[in-house]
């Protein structure tokens, strides 16, 4: 969450578009909700909104609006974004532990050992 708050931030300070920074973002998860488990699609959608959305309303909002201020820009274009920008962050971070958890069951599955033939047993 603290990157997509720098962005955020960065994107106040500097003027950028705020298309450069989410659209790739939210295609980015859409593309890989093709790919992970949909259980992992499903409480990154979830989780998007949910986590974010008191600590961004509350908190988020007037620092970002308070620093648009500061350095003189506008709130209305400078400032919007934010919690577009904060609710990405559990959709891309969700989705590539999903990736990952696929990765790595595959690789157990290939990894596991040769079920014991009956006629292996050892008596003491």
């Amino acid at each position: 969450m603290a990157v997509s708050i720098g962005l955020a931030m960065m994107r106040v300070m500097t003027g950028i578009s705020i298309f450069w920074l989410v659209v790739p973002g939210y295609l980015a998860a859409i593309v890989m909700s093709f790919f992970v488990p949909k259980i992992f699609t499903a409480i990154a959608f979830d989780s998007g909104g949910v986590a974010s959305g008191p600590m961004t309303a509350t908190f988020l909002l007037p620092f970002a609006q308070g620093a648009c201020e500061a350095l003189g820009g506008n709130v209305v274009t400078d400032a919007f974004g934010v919690v577009a920008m904060v609710a990405m962050t559990p959709l891309l971070t969700i989705q590539m532990l999903g990736l990952l958890y696929q990765l790595k069951m595959k690789k157990a599955a290939q990894e596991t050992p040769p079920a014991p033939v009956d006629e292996e047993i050892i008596e003491l």
